[in-house]
Order: structure tokens, then sequence, then C-alpha cells
């Protein structure tokens, strides 16, 4: 089955520890709400919150899954996410290679 390259997104977000961001994962492709959740080693974040100038480890998340999806996935972070405002941005699939489309679109709710 044809999908469009508009059907794929890859959602990131950013947890304050590895067992949030291992909890969302495992969430996230047990509920065939991703294919795939990468968690990256810890990256320093430097950002403006409430007045102050903060400084904070973190470890990434890279979501693959498909468009129509990103309503539960966004909802599934926010639940599981102890931050007041997580960041939960999706960027669109612009190229990717047809295989692992339809590896992502095989392994998610349709």
């Amino acid at each position: 089955m044809a999908h469009s390259m508009d059907d794929y997104i890859l959602v990131m977000t950013t947890c304050p520890s590895e067992d949030v961001g291992l909890a969302i994962a495992k969430r996230l492709v047990s509920n065939s709400l991703a294919a795939c959740v990468q968690q990256g080693g810890p990256v320093t974040s430097v950002y403006h919150w409430q007045g102050k100038l903060c400084e904070d480890r973190e470890y990434p998340l890279f979501i693959k899954t498909r468009r129509a999806l990103y309503a539960e996935v966004e909802r599934v972070i926010s639940e599981l996410h102890p931050y007041e405002l997580p960041e939960i941005i999706a960027t669109p699939v612009t190229e990717a290679l047809p295989g692992y489309l339809n590896w992502i679109n095989d392994n998610t709710q349709s």
C-alpha cells in the first residue's frame, strides 16, 4: 500500500532522566503509537523558564510515527512527562527509504 511522505513525522521531546524517557518510549511502542523511539545520551539544554536562565541535563527522544497518530503521541508524552511544559515538536519526513516508511506503517496503529 503506497503512502504519501506527508503521512510520516518525527516527534522530538526531551526528558529529565533516562527512566522517564524509557517509560514514554515503552508506552508509545507497546501501544503501536510509534514504530521506534530512540533515546539519546544526555545533552545540556540552556533556556529561559519563568524569568530565570536554566541549564539542565536532559535525554532526547526521537519518535518515528505517522501524522495521524500525533494527538495520541502528544497525550501520552504529556501524561507521563513531569515538566509543566514539555518540549513536544513534530517535523515532517520529507525524504526516507520507502521500505523504512512501510515498516513504520506496519508497526503503528492503522
